[in-house]
């Protein structure tokens, strides 16, 4: 593990953010003092390459001793033809470079001795004999400190990876999950003691989890920061091994936190480890008895390349044959620990495709390995322990192969072609594919597509589609981008750079949201065109509108995502899998509004109510005030025409910002902001606490402020306090930005600005009776009518229309929208500043501003590892659907976590059938009716299928509902008549058909729901 000397270096914020929410600052720190050596640069060794740069390690050191050979070229990004006979470390390290200015990345071209690896944390090889392994991983297992040794390799649709860390490696955190917490509502005075929570949120505790307990009153014992275990976990309660029956009776309050332990890993040597593997790390439950065969097919390899110096040739029975017996015999040699059945056709696949770096697995271990070098520089999340076996055998095409096909054709893809064949590998060129989403996904799935050969014949087509623009926080895991491209379309320049990595790839760059509005784009002949959709989306609406489109034109969905160390992949396959919107997490809990507002308990409520503070004060209310001095009359007619309390509230705000709170200086600004400061933190807390005091009780006569609510304290403000005066000083600047204010140089100097605060006359205040503030948990409104809204609204307009006089000609207002990613411009600065203020009042730990970031932002955790491993694994499924005939059971959903490390794979759900008389469909199915049909022969259409239709709608618009007599008068009318007619339906030219949905019942009036039904009219 890396530890600093000296100065800790800086990060950069705007470029790492989304993965320090995934690692923290520490972390980070450790990750940029370490060198790593990566041996063998191959496709898996430039991925995993790639991932480390992209994550910020002190160096990188390549190791390879060979040239560039045309075979290369199927998996590794960074060769070109022009590349073939130099030195493999020589000729991707200036594109490798390109990747991170930040990292210092060296070649070594010469044979490694053990000397060479003491200036390493980790050492990573992935292309190494067992012999030359064993050696090397002695001296980094017996080093001090010992370094860490890791072997992977992929051999075509197989792989496996070997750690060990050293004989005591510590991990920190084996998670990376935040510390669970729970607010407490009684403890017993008991042995062993028992402890409530609030049931306002689930309890995460785990029987053995250590726990602290802090604000606990009157049991003060408990307070003392000695960690306690937890017993008997329940949702909402649980026991201590704590004898509490002297301590002091429990009155109130108390948080309970979550200790994260330290775990020590005693790791084996590769040497002993190889006879004792221990446990293997599963990832497919139907393939529990393959890792221990795979254990012995890898050294098995070994041997046949020490006995012939080459790997077996592809389709050479004999080579195979050489192979199995080479794995019989070592089976042999284990005495009770041997495989009790050699499965002999999954060993000579594994000959055949054993020399063949393939790009999907290559991504697929480049995520996996690179995760583990990270965990070993750095004892961030649980290494791997120690073997990792897996392997995609479904991935091969159903129908047997001509072994003639798996011969070399002198082409880049020679080595893909030597485990799928050359037919297959026409295909593959041939595809017409829509990658839908050009971000981290995006950039990941072209770079595998283009080396793959997906889309790379005259005949193949890549469409690619992304609305977005590149931004700075993008570099450190879309790597097809660089920081000179930052502002252009992330579609264009990710297609760029993939046709720089394969030049024969066919592919049209995008810049539309795929979305209802640009279907005349994606319009049918389009989709009828392509053979797969793969996304590569970062939110659900996106994901669900997609679905719903490959479910209309029956075309298979490769769905995937990440977060953070997570990632899901999802097959969504016509007419054998369910569809990605069959299953959907559950929303995600909101705290109600009056916890926001009033009741706030934790920092994530704070947060909550700064960005929509600042929203409202910097963005909304001067588009609100633009909105009016745009076009009054219109304006003020609106708000009569509303005439409630939402348009009242709406006008007193833009008269407030015209008018009460206006500013012409930047004084004013700063006047604004300490009186803000003076009613967030101040004011409002005085009226609550006069409302409701610290004795008040529910009409149940229950104590008002009991768990989870917290007693606030009004601030006082101080300009000796750095968080005060910087509130203020960045709330001003925005102040004066709204407003077209000239930013005075004082303004960033504390004395200077604390002496233009210490000028602001602060007005004393007085509760007052009869305040109504919300308490509802279920409100949703903090606005209450009245019934003289209209009156007041009349007033409020003739207030507005006099104050607007006074502004000068052509006057508008600068609203600010929220940009989390610009660390300059104070947007941050206010919410932090607002959030931290607040959690003072409340006397809840406040946070940095980073984390504010992560939290306000609502900002994705993302890394390069996670996001390479779950497209490798889609690129496998891919390999299915281009080859076809694949049954349900020969794919795989993954759920990976490479925190843990957790890898999850099973075959998809099938789709929902449902019945009536000797008809079945599912999802998938759309009953088309190729002729221009009139509403009384779709009736006697379905009537002859024993269904009776009482409603026909098109779109939002009801054609036909059996309760309408008028509707019998609609029987003769063509059905695509009456959709122009009464839905205003106008069938675009490039369609020639429509959709109608209908609702039936068979003959014992039972509701049967049928497919929808397309009219072909044209």
């Amino acid at each position: 593990m890396a530890h600093n000397d000296g100065h800790p270096p800086e990060i950069d914020e705007d470029l790492h953010s989304r993965q320090l929410a995934v690692y923290g600052r520490e972390t980070m720190r450790r990750l940029f003092a370490s060198n790593v050596l990566v041996s063998g640069i191959q496709g898996l060794g430039v991925e995993i390459a790639k991932n480390l740069i992209l994550a910020g390690v002190k160096s990188i050191t390549l190791h390879d001793e060979g040239t560039v050979e045309l075979w290369d070229l199927s998996s590794n990004f960074y060769f070109s033809e022009n590349d073939i006979g130099k030195n493999r470390a020589l000729a991707c390290i200036q594109k490798l470079q390109e990747l991170n200015n930040a990292v210092v990345i060296s070649a070594l071209t010469t044979s490694l001795s053990k000397e060479h690896l003491s200036k390493f944390q980790a050492v990573v090889f992935t292309d190494i004999g067992l012999e030359k392994a064993i050696e090397f991983d002695d001296y980094c297992h017996n080093h001090q400190p010992p370094i860490s040794f890791i072997k992977s390799e992929v051999r075509g649709l197989f792989g496996s990876v070997f750690c060990d860390f050293g004989p005591k490696f510590t991990v920190i955190d084996v998670d990376g999950e935040e510390p669970h917490t729970g607010i407490i509502a009684s403890i017993s005075n008991d042995n062993p003691a028992l402890v409530s929570c609030v049931d306002d949120e689930r309890l995460e505790f785990q029987d053995g989890d250590l726990v602290v307990f802090s604000e606990v009153q009157g049991m003060t014992e408990l307070n003392d920061g000695k960690p306690r275990k937890v017993k008997n976990a329940r949702p909402y309660s649980f026991t201590l091994e704590e004898d509490t029956a002297k301590f002091g009776p429990y009155e109130k309050g108390g948080i309970v936190m979550q200790v994260k332990q330290p775990k020590v890993l005693n790791f084996k040597r590769l040497r002993d480890a190889l006879r004792d593997p221990g446990d293997f790390l599963l990832s497919d439950f139907s393939k529990f008895d393959r890792p221990p065969l795979l254990h012995l097919a890898f050294q098995a390899l070994d041997k046949f390349i020490c006995e012939m110096g080459r790997f077996p040739v592809a389709g050479s029975e004999e080579d195979a044959q050489r192979l199995i017996a080479l794995a019989t015999s070592i089976n042999e040699g284990l005495g009770d620990g041997k495989v009790e059945q050699i499965d002999k056709k999954l060993l000579r696949h594994f000959a055949y495709g054993s020399r063949a770096v393939l790009n999907p697995m290559a991504a697929m271990f480049g995520g996996i390995v690179g995760q583990e070098v990270v965990k070993a520089c750095s004892g961030k999340f649980h290494p791997l322990f120690q073997f990792f076996y897996f392997d995609s055998v479904e991935s091969l095409p159903t129908e047997p192969m001509d072994f003639s096909d798996l011969k070399p054709l002198n082409s880049r893809y020679d080595a893909q072609i030597s485990v799928f064949g050359s037919k297959l590998q026409k295909k593959f060129e041939e595809a017409k594919i829509f990658l839908v989403g050009s971000g981290a996904l995006g950039c990941e799935f072209l770079k595998n597509l283009a080396l793959m050969g997906v889309c790379c014949s005259s005949q193949g087509k890549l469409t690619i589609t992304d609305d977005d623009v590149i931004e700075k926080s993008n570099l450190s895991r879309q790597f097809l981008f660089r920081d000179w491209n930052i502002g252009q379309a992330k579609s264009t320049v990710a297609a760029a750079a993939a046709g720089s990595i394969n030049p024969h790839l066919r592919i049209e760059a995008l810049q539309n949201r795929a979305s209802p509005e640009t279907e005349n784009v994606f319009d049918d002949a389009f989709w009828e065109s392509l053979d797969v959709v793969v996304n590569a989306l970062d939110n659900v609406n996106a994901r669900i509108y997609m679905d719903q489109r490959c479910l209309y034109f029956q075309k298979p969905l490769l769905e995937s995502g990440t977060l953070g160390a997570k990632c899901n992949t999802q097959m969504v396959i016509p007419h054998l899998t369910e569809n990605y919107g069959a299953s959907r997490d559950p929303p995600e809990k909101q705290a109600p509004m009056c916890t926001v507002h009033s009741f706030p308990h934790n920092i994530d409520h704070c947060l909550t109510w700064a960005r929509s503070e600042f929203e409202g004060l910097l963005e909304k209310t001067p588009a609100e005030a633009n909105t009016y001095l745009s076009n009054p009359s219109e304006y003020t007619s609106a708000m009569k025409s509303a005439g409630d309390a939402q348009a009242r509230d709406l006008l007193e705000r833009v008269i407030e910002c015209l008018d009460r709170e206006k500013c012409d200086t930047f004084q004013d600004c700063v006047t604004w902001a300490r009186l803000k400061f003076e009613d967030y933190f101040a004011n409002r807390v005085k009226q609550l606490t006069f409302t409701f005091p610290e004795d008040a009780a529910t009409s149940t006569g229950a104590p008002f402020w009991s768990a989870p609510k917290r007693f606030p304290r009004p601030l006082q403000f101080s300009s000796n306090d750095p968080g005060h005066l910087h509130f203020v000083m960045a709330a001003s600047i925005l102040r004066a930005e709204t407003f077209g204010i000239p930013i005075p140089d004082w303004a960033k100097n504390p004395r200077e600005l604390a002496s233009a605060v210490e000028r602001v006359l602060v007005p004393d205040f007085q509760p007052k009776k009869g305040v109504k503030i919300v308490t509802d948990e279920k409100a949703t409104s903090l606005s209450t009518a009245s019934g003289d809204d209209a009156t007041v609204i009349s007033e409020l307009i003739t207030k507005l229309e006099r104050c607007t006089e006074n502004l000068p000609p052509g006057f508008r207002m600068k609203p600010i929208q929220f940009e989390k990613d610009d660390d300059t411009n104070y947007h941050m600065d206010v919410i932090a500043g607002l959030a931290n203020m607040r959690a003072r009042n409340y006397s809840i730990p406040e946070v940095d501003k980073l984390k504010a970031k992560f939290i306000a932002g609502r900002i994705i955790p993302a890394i390069a590892t996670s996001t390479a491993m779950a497209t490798g694994l889609v690129c496998l499924e891919l390999y299915k659907v281009l080859a076809g005939g694949h049954k349900l059971e020969d794919y795989r959903n993954t759920f990976a976590n490479l925190a843990l490390p957790l890898f999850s794979m099973a075959e998809p759900v099938q789709p929902k059938v449902m019945k009536h008389r000797d008809m079945s469909w599912t999802v998938w199915d759309r009953w088309v009716i190729r002729e221009n049909m009139t509403l009384r022969e779709l009736l006697k259409w379905l009537k002859e299928r024993g269904l009776n239709a009482y409603s026909i709608s098109c779109g939002t618009c009801l054609l036909y509902n059996s309760m309408f007599p008028r509707h019998r008068e609609r029987m003769d009318r063509r059905v695509v008549d009456l959709a122009r007619e009464v839905a205003k339906v106008e069938v675009p030219q490039y369609r020639n058909h429509l959709d109608v949905v209908v609702a039936c019942e068979d003959d014992d009036d039972n509701d049967i729901d049928i497919p929808l039904i397309s009219i072909y009219f044209r």
